[in-house]
């Protein structure tokens, strides 16, 4: 095991390079540990350098719409009724703190993600 850290993108391809080669290491093998090891420093540098921002909460609505295979008419009650549900998800409207407070309990979306801002469409 040969570990030094992660410092710029030729280490970073490196180790991605090596981990490809003993991804499927058995657990507790010494090659296994390095796995472990190279995993969580790729981990730490890639969130340093390619952060991936959290969607916008009208985009991680219909991302968790998707996912549950619900439609626009599955969020009326929970937000409001069917003209006020095609409002936000077209982005007309701002979403309210009692929208938020039920869409994270209904669909689990954090209420950090849900109470950044996004922009309305025009009119």
């Amino acid at each position: 095991m040969n570990l030094k850290p992660i410092k710029n993108e030729i280490d970073y391809r490196n180790a991605l390079e090596r981990l490809e080669v003993i991804f499927d290491a058995p657990v507790d093998t010494k090659e296994g540990d390095e796995a472990e090891i190279l995993s969580l420093m790729i981990e730490n540098y890639e969130n340093e350098h390619y952060p991936i921002d959290s969607p916008d909460p009208i985009e991680a609505i219909k991302i968790r719409m998707e996912e549950m295979n619900l439609r626009q008419k599955d969020l009326v009650g929970l937000i409001g009724g069917k003209s006020r549900v095609s409002e936000i998800l077209n982005r007309k409207k701002k979403l309210t703190v009692d929208m938020i407070r039920e869409i994270e309990r209904v669909l689990h979306i954090s209420a950090s993600v849900l109470v950044n801002n996004y922009k309305l469409v025009k009119k």
